[in-house]
Order: C-alpha cells, then structure tokens, then sequence
C-alpha cells in the first residue's frame, strides 16, 4: 500500500514542528572565494531564529566543521542546547532538494519518512551521490519507517496546503533531466501516492537565475488552505515579467478540491540582485515557517518593507520577520531551499 492509502500525508509548513534539518554549508563551489566566508552571519542568523522555537538537527560534513559550528554558537547567542550535529558525508547545502519528506497520519499522527531521489536538479553539479544517501541516514537516525518510491523528486519543487493539494511548475517536474520515462499524469499519480494529496496544481515556470528549472518556492505559496502568495514583477522590461504574468494567470484559473477559487495575493518581486554580473533568484516567496516565525529573505533594496507587510497581514498566529539573505543568494537558493521541517507527530 501506498503511505496515503495508508493514511500518511504531508503537512503545511505551518503545522507544529519537532526540529528543522539543515545541511551545513561548505562546498565553495556553490560561494566562491570569499562567498562562503560571506555568507556564514547570515546563515547562522538563520540558525538562531529557527532555534528560538524548535530543535535544529544539521548534517555535517566532517568533525572539523562540527567543531566550528559549536565555536559560532556562542557569537550568534544561539542556545547550543537547540543545536545536534550529525557527522555525514555531503556535497552541498540544499537540505529542502536533498533531504527526507516527513509525513504523518491522518488519524494516529505517526510518523512516515519518504526517500525521493535527488540528482542535483538534472545533474547538473556533480557529486551529489552524498545528499542523495542524507534521507536514509536521518532514518537511521531517527528510527522512523522509510519509504522509496525511485523516482527524482526536490522538495522545493511543491508546495502544500495541508488540505490535500499540491502546486508545482511543468517547467521543473516535466523537465526530461529528472524523470524522463514518466508523463504528466505518472507524476501527478506519484505525487498523490507519496505526498497523499488528491489534487495537483501546475504553473508553467520559474524565475530568472533559478538553475533548479523553477521551484514552486520562488514564485507560489500557501500561506493558509485556501490562499497563496504570488511573485509578480511590476517592470515589464524584466526578464521575470511575462513568465510571472503566465504564472498568476494559471493561479487565477485554478479551484481547489471544495470547489473555491484559489485566493491570490501579489507581492512585487525584490529588485534585481546582481553579483557579479550574475542575476542571482532572489525572491521574498523563499520564506521558511517554522514555530519561531516566518522568516523571509531581504536584499537590502525599497521593496523589503511591502513584502514584509504584505506578509505580516497573511500571518497572524507568528511573527514576520526579515532577515537578510544577500549573501546567501550568491549560491542560487535562500531559507526555504535550505531548510526541511520535521512536523510533530506522536
């Protein structure tokens, strides 16, 4: 049987959390030079927020780099208590593409572990065999029942309601570097099987800079079962302009499974993020909840202040708080890909 014939699915962010899984970053491939250097404050700031109200459970690398992350504990204020470091090979940072998907039951809240498979978002940064072997190592780890359903699967490529729904981009899940011996509807019926949801949202694309083909988490997300936030970009000069246009369109078209249209509220995108000449995915829908709050990413640009608002207005159970990711982005990805959440079950 399937986990969601058995009663297992996976849960909206914003359901209580036992820990965040994190897989700290060293690979200086992803931040050149000086970037991962650079980025390292903004990371740990990161850690301390989950920190104030759930356990945070990072995968490193090696001892060496355990022993530096417990001599940062201390700078950042960060209650080392709420810290355990697991010691486990791995390639890169991405623990949201990488790591396990945790489901649990509808009527007992047991616990289930999926083990997608990962191959570096269509192999393009080779090794990732590593990250691939980080789902079953957290099962081992933490016990739980694990599941392998095969197939290439990036949990920054769906997001969900909680209610039985998924949204995803074509552009990422019908890409042929993942999956492709499957069609459309193989897909859907995976997504169904191993997620247990009932319905399947699609937009077409992602933005500008995002070598994953288009997450779902630069563009849309759930912000409760019924409404989404949506990416746009006032400037139709912008290269993200027309394709977030495509995407809103789609959003406008869509019912959920009691029949209500999907609620939609617009945030502008950030302004441009340029390092080097090279336009990084910097986009405010790359949020992370957790019980500590919402924590959203900034660029040190004027539209931080609305899209904090904007998002203050849609949670109203925990605080909106920004934090910047500047440095961070250089690496293609922000709070949401690095992060997984592990739901309390019983």
């Amino acid at each position: 049987m399937t986990p969601n014939e058995r009663g297992y699915f996976f849960p909206a962010e914003w359901h209580p959390h036992v820990a965040t899984w994190i897989t700290f970053p060293h690979n200086d491939h992803s931040w050149q030079g000086d970037k991962l250097a650079n980025m390292y404050p903004e990371y740990f700031r990161l850690i301390h927020a989950i920190s104030q109200g759930e356990q945070v459970h990072i995968n490193c690398h090696s001892n060496e780099l355990k022993d530096f992350i417990e001599s940062q504990l201390p700078l950042y204020h960060i209650d080392s208590r709420q810290i355990f470091c697991h010691i486990r090979p791995t390639n890169d940072a991405w623990c949201r593409d990488h790591g396990p998907a945790f489901l649990i039951h509808r009527e007992d809240s047991s616990r289930l572990l999926v083990n997608w498979e990962y191959n570096a978002w269509g192999g393009k940064y080779p090794p990732f065999d590593d990250d691939n072997r980080i789902p079953m190592a957290i099962a081992n780890t933490s016990g739980l029942e694990s599941v392998s359903p095969g197939i290439i699967m990036e949990g920054g490529s769906v997001d969900f309601n909680g209610a039985g729904t998924v949204l995803t981009s074509k552009s990422c899940l019908l890409n042929p570097n993942r999956n492709p011996q499957l069609s459309q509807s193989e897909i859907e019926q995976y997504l169904i099987d191993f997620y247990g949801v009932s319905q399947v949202l699609w937009v077409s694309d992602g933005i500008v800079g995002d070598d994953t083909d288009g997450h779902i988490d630069d563009t849309v997300r759930f912000v409760n079962e019924d409404t989404v936030i949506a990416m746009v970009e006032p400037d139709p000069s912008d290269e993200n302009y027309a394709v977030l246009q495509q995407n809103l369109a789609e959003l406008k078209s869509m019912t959920l499974l009691n029949g209500n249209p999907l609620k939609i509220v617009e945030i502008p995108m950030p302004q441009a993020v340029v390092i080097d000449e090279f336009r990084a995915p910097g986009s405010y829908a790359n949020f992370y909840i957790c019980n500590a709050g919402v924590l959203v990413p900034t660029f040190d640009c004027p539209q931080d202040a609305l899209a904090l608002e904007i998002l203050r207005q849609l949670f109203q159970d925990r605080p909106v708080i920004g934090l910047s990711a500047s440095h961070i982005i250089w690496g293609q990805g922000s709070f949401h890909c690095l992060t997984q959440q592990e739901p309390k079950g019983n």
